[in-house]
């Protein structure tokens, strides 16, 4: 949105636990005029208004203050480019993706209590809405929130009026009806507010027509108990979704607040939000790592678990990356930050989710839809069911009207609303824990449906960089062969230069000082080493200065066939030994091909690189091999795979990956992936573990298990109960606690997601 005329504002707001909630801010906030869209997440606890002019935040405030949340302006709200996906808006649909803040995204789940550093702090405290009927901004204890202090008073209201009957039961009546006024108002000018918006058929009207009809049926005791059971119900709900937001909240809380940095010689300690790309920073044993960044001297030994879930902590030294979050164990490091805070690992995963929060999938839009035709259809049942019998068949109007009344409690849809987007919540905020990075409900709810997966080679099934595989010392031993390689290959850049010296280091070999090197094109390097004119050739260099005997050309030969980069090192022109090199598999690779392959998903190797090489990694994994493929040869045999019937799945980090990615029914991006691969894909495994392929899968179908077991229990006890309330069996209390019970189950059955951690 970039007319000058057009504005964002970004506001907090408190108490929201579903897509219920959010529809019915969208509704309100939406038919307010100047107001283009309404972006909410749920997940975030935040709402981006598109205005026309200043933002009216005293009439948006109003509106959402008046249905019984909190809400406070945190300011202008950064346009950003669009998302990879486009949503569309219907009038039902709460939430605006275009229109989303990505630095608002990424600080959101730090927007709490102290962290005021984030320009937020003074914003969120201000609770707006103090004389309102729940929710105030989602910080503090749950038991200090608005809704649990409602709730506490209703239910010490009840005990008095119980008291009070006891004792004085001349006016236990009027005190039952006291102490249902407590609970019942506030729902009631929800209930109105909600209609007067947009939301006529809310929870709330159910409940405030079920217990006004009981108070005329002479049923205020009841009335008063289901009041108390529907606010102990929300109470449950809000702190189900709390815990959901905090599952995403620990991850920012990963990153230390500050930082040490070096400057001049000096160091100083800084907001870690503060760094900037290029800051030199120290990290000490036991510190964690606050910015993402390349270490640039010091080796030391990584905790990644909290960041990537491994259990073992990694080696690692000058030239390789560090993410923000992990703990540094062993010795003291100096970093060289690469992304700012708001584009650092963690930042990405938070802002990659609530993204995918907020779109909605296939079977949550199913059941928002369901429901807005269910309710009405609720009401018109439970009139039927309180009209019908005595005006056709005789029978008693106040048994029958309190069988209507039941029959609209039994029917709220909140169980079965939040049946969908409590699990897609969960399912997302696991994966991400985890790494697994899925944008939005409708890929982790599809993922399941897989059933060839397409793998590129390079940076996906192998870690993308060559390494020494074979040393072969002739006349001299292998960690002299080694040592003279590394020494006419130090200072350069080459991969096969860094793999020989990578070696060297591994190994522990003294590299010596060469002299006069020089590079000779097309043949190799050459330099005086301890005396020794040493040359590290191509085997056909080799051949044409020192000749190879039939032995070494049959070696050279079989390292060639199983895809094999080969140099020969010549020692004052003999033939001293022979390196052998090649891009390795990464070291899950054969075990995650075989679970996919147990799953029954076939899968394909679709690579750039040469027939030779790519079939012999092929031959090791046991995987289908296409290679000297270009960009759109990908694409194409993605395509043929789809005509075949096949459900793809495209795995890939680079540029040449983009079209196969955009083709794919489902593209995933690999470890760092490049920004391109990233954009396109749907989901994003950033741990570069092929393992994490299968995991995403069964995710998947671990997620669509949970929401039908929701849906059952949702509905199976509103089917148990319509019976036995049409029979005479249950009443009004039992029907309450039928809705509240089914929404509890089905909330406590969609965070046990929060447990998951794959195979």
């Amino acid at each position: 949105m970039n007319d000058a005329s057009h504005g964002k504002t970004r506001f907090r707001v408190g108490g929201m636990d579903c897509a219920s909630c959010a529809t019915k801010i969208e509704n309100a906030v939406s038919r307010l005029p100047g107001i283009t869209e309404v972006g909410i997440s749920v997940s975030a606890g935040t709402m981006i208004v598109t205005h026309q002019g200043p933002a009216p935040s005293a009439a948006i405030s109003k509106q959402v203050k008046a249905l019984g949340y909190s809400v406070a302006e945190v300011g202008a709200a950064r346009t950003a480019a669009p998302t990879a996906h486009v949503h569309e808006h219907g009038p039902n649909c709460s939430h605006d993706h275009a229109g989303h803040d990505h630095a608002g995204h990424v600080h959101s789940a730090h927007d709490h209590g102290d962290h005021s550093g984030h320009g937020h702090g003074a914003a969120a405290a201000n609770v707006a809405g103090a004389g309102h009927d729940h929710f105030d901004l989602d910080d503090g204890p749950w038991w200090k929130s608005r809704k649990a202090k409602l709730t506490i008073t209703c239910g010490a209201a009840l005990v008095a009026a119980y008291a009070i009957g006891q004792l004085l039961p001349q006016i236990g009546h009027w005190a039952f009806l006291a102490a249902l006024a407590v609970g019942l108002v506030p729902v009631a000018r929800r209930a109105y507010a909600g209609a007067i918006s947009g939301t006529p058929f809310s929870i709330e009207t159910l409940m405030t027509i079920a217990a006004v009809g009981a108070v005329f049926i002479g049923a205020t005791e009841e009335a008063t108990m289901v009041v108390l059971l529907f606010l102990i119900g929300e109470l449950l709900e809000g702190v189900a979704a709390r815990r959901a937001r905090a599952s995403i909240r620990g991850l920012a809380d990963l990153v230390p607040k500050t930082a040490l940095v070096e400057e001049g010689g000096t160091t100083r300690e800084v907001a870690a939000d503060t760094l900037q790309v290029g800051a030199i920073m120290l990290v000490r044993p036991g510190d964690r790592v606050a910015a993402d960044g390349t270490i640039v001297e010091g080796s030391s030994t990584l905790d990644e678990a909290p960041v990537t879930g491994e259990s073992v902590p990694k080696s690692k030294s000058a030239g390789d990356d560090v993410f923000a979050g992990t703990i540094n164990t062993d010795a003291v490091l100096r970093v060289r930050v690469t992304a700012a805070a708001a584009d650092n690992t963690i930042a990405r995963v938070i802002k990659l989710v609530e993204e995918a929060q907020e779109s909605k999938a296939p079977t949550e839009r199913f059941i928002d839809s369901f429901s807005r035709y269910y309710t009405p259809a609720v009401l018109v049942v439970g009139a039927l069911v309180a009209i019908l019998p005595p005006l056709v068949a005789g029978g008693d109007w106040s048994e029958w009207i309190y069988k209507g009344l039941a029959i609209l409690l039994i029917g709220c849809p909140c169980a079965l609303v939040i049946s969908t987007p409590a699990a897609i919540a969960a399912g997302l905020s696991a994966g991400a824990r985890r790494g697994l990075l899925l944008k939005g409900g409708a890929v982790l709810e599809g993922m399941r449906r897989v059933t060839t997966v397409a793998l590129d080679k390079t940076g996906t099934l192998t870690e993308g960089k060559p390494k020494v595989t074979d040393i072969i010392g002739i006349g001299l031993s292998e960690a002299n062969v080694l040592s003279r390689a590394a020494a006419l290959e130090t200072g350069s850049s080459h991969p096969l230069a860094l793999a020989i010296l990578g070696r060297a280091k591994a190994d522990g070999v003294p590299i010596p000082p060469a002299n006069a090197a020089k590079a000779i094109a097309g043949k190799g390097v050459t330099a005086r080493v301890g005396g020794e004119e040493v040359f590290l050739a191509s085997p056909g260099a080799a051949e044409e200065m020192a000749g190879l005997s039939a032995e070494q050309k049959e070696r050279i030969a079989a390292f060639n066939a199983d895809g094999k980069t080969v140099s020969v090192l010549l020692v004052d022109g003999r033939v001293a030994g022979i390196l052998a090199m090649r891009d390795e598999p990464r070291a899950d690779a054969i075990a995650a091909l075989a679970r996919l392959k147990d799953d029954g998903i076939a899968t394909v190797m679709l690579t750039g690189d040469n027939e030779a090489t790519a079939k012999a990694i092929g031959k090791g994994l046991g995987i289908n091999v296409r290679a000297g493929l270009m960009p759109d040869d990908k694409q194409r045999i993605v395509r043929e795979l789809q005509k075949q019937g096949q459900v793809v799945a495209k795995v890939g980090d680079g540029i040449n990956d983009a079209p196969a990615l955009a083709a794919a029914d489902f593209g995933v991006a690999m470890g760092g992936g490049t920004d391109v691969a990233l954009e396109t894909a749907d989901a994003a495994i950033l741990h570069g573990r092929v393992s994490d392929i299968p995991d995403m899968i069964a995710l998947s179908r671990t997620v669509m298990g949970n929401i039908a077991q929701n849906i059952t229990i949702a509905l199976g006890l509103k089917a148990v109960f319509l019976v036995t309330t049409i029979m005479g069996i249950t009443g009004l209390w039992p029907a309450i606690l039928a809705d509240t019970g089914a929404t509890v189950l089905v909330t406590a059955n969609a965070m046990r997601l929060l447990a998951w951690r794959g195979r």
